[in-house]
């Protein structure tokens, strides 16, 4: 057993390895606490000599980032100042707008402005030129314009939809919960959509038996994702 967490350990180090761009869905604590862990998977350097990795974000979030993390955001030391190894961040704001995509990677990202409680705008995004996926990790709502851009009666049925749910019963004020979700799935109507954000409360393989058994009687698919997941897809 000491020897498979060894492994499994190392595989998920090879694997985070590989980050080379971040986008922010917005500045709530459990988006942005582990910002300054990048450090571990950026080049060593003590003196912080390596190329940034981009990350990118809305105006609103590089206010609230910088007032949480301000030695991430400031690069010039003051005098007497010592130098710490931290993160290496190139930030490149979004717009909040389905009307203003960004490139990241060679690839285009559509923000999707949804509700995450009615005080508050989240961001998803679209993305994928061969395969439309939709990740929406934060959301109470969808503004008519944002459900219009992903669902099958609207600009085009998604591939993957990627969708939060918090609770398995009942409601909540920021977030949606699995009733709720379900109806938003029947609207939207991907060809396949993961479950995420999920509280303990949820038993992954009976809560995945349900889900199938109301995937083949509504004809969507749907699952909840776990830890560790890849989806090959073609982007």
């Amino acid at each position: 057993m000491e020897r498979e967490s060894v492994r499994s350990v190392e595989e998920r180090s090879e694997y985070l390895t590989e980050i080379i761009k971040i986008i922010l869905t917005h500045e709530h604590a459990d988006a942005v606490l582990g910002l300054d862990d990048i450090r571990a998977v950026q080049p060593f350097s003590p003196t912080n000599d390596i190329d940034p990795t981009p990350i990118y974000l809305s105006h609103y979030a590089m206010e609230s980032i910088a007032v949480k993390f301000p030695y991430l955001v400031k690069k010039k030391l003051a005098e007497g100042q010592e130098v710490r190894r931290v993160a290496q961040l190139d930030w490149r704001i979004i717009e909040e707008s389905i009307e203003t995509p960004f490139l990241a990677s060679g690839l285009q990202f559509v923000p999707l402005p949804v509700m995450h409680g009615e005080d508050y705008i989240c961001l998803g995004f679209l993305f994928g030129e061969r395969c439309r996926i939709a990740y929406i990790s934060d959301v109470s709502r969808f503004p008519a314009s944002t459900e219009h851009v992903i669902s099958k009666d609207g600009a085009g049925q998604l591939d993957l939809l990627i969708l939060d749910t918090l609770y398995r019963t009942g409601s909540h004020n920021v977030h949606l919960c699995l009733p709720q979700t379900l109806e938003a799935v029947k609207r939207i109507c991907p060809k396949k959509t993961l479950l995420i954000g999920m509280t303990h409360e949820f038993d992954h393989h009976v809560d995945n038996k349900f889900l199938k058994e109301w995937s083949e009687r509504e004809g969507i698919q749907v699952q909840l994702a776990h830890d560790g997941l890849r989806v090959p897809i073609d982007l």
